[in-house]
């Protein structure tokens, strides 16, 4: 992924420092969604419930705290997969995160906007997403083969391809649930053939 153009705090944060990071955060994922880009951070560190002066010590342009939301977005996408591992068989473990991965797109089209008004573009933001995003995948993709839940034979990052490719050809009302249908049909046409490509 690429290095940040807009550092923040390198110091290890104290326990209170993680928690107004971590609101701060959220409450930026909620302007920018409800606002656009020109949402005032003013309001931003009132929804945290944090003074002015914290959220520029956390994030000193706006633009670290849209890439902070972005990245917050790709890591529980990431972590998640963890967690449905150890707790679902690999079958349901995989259509999850799959699932998952489609609230993931939908919030990355609820801040579109705003992603698009950083300096220098969103493209260097996105393009190390792919690489965040391969671990997680083909370990799900692996071991549902192994188990024998399904038979995918085509790369998994195709996989997630297809499935963007719903919301980007058709991102009008309805997309999501055309998105869990391509991937219940992906999985259950790799349950009866193998998916090959």
């Amino acid at each position: 992924m690429p290095q940040d153009i807009h550092p923040v705090e390198t110091r290890p944060l104290r326990a209170d420092g993680r928690r107004n990071r971590a609101r701060l955060v959220e409450a930026a994922k909620r302007g920018f969604a409800e606002q656009g880009p020109n949402v005032p951070l003013e309001h931003i560190a009132r929804d945290a419930a944090v003074g002015i002066g914290t959220l520029y010590r956390h994030f000193p342009t706006r633009d670290a705290l849209i890439e902070a939301v972005y990245r917050q977005e790709v890591d529980a996408l990431v972590d998640a997969a963890s967690q449905m591992e150890a707790n679902q068989s690999s079958g349901e473990a995989l259509r999850s995160w799959l699932v998952l991965f489609v609230d993931f797109l939908e919030t990355k089209q609820g801040i579109g906007a705003v992603l698009d008004t950083l300096i220098g573009g969103s493209e260097p933001l996105y393009s190390g997403t792919p690489a965040r995003l391969s671990p997680p995948i083909d370990r799900l993709v692996e071991r549902a083969n192994a188990d024998g839940d399904v038979q995918i034979d085509i790369a998994p990052l195709n996989l997630l391809r297809a499935i963007a490719g719903v919301a980007t050809i058709r991102p009008e009302t309805g997309w999501k649930q055309q998105a869990v249908a391509l991937i219940d049909l992906l999985l259950r046409s790799g349950r009866n053939a193998g998916i090959r490509g």
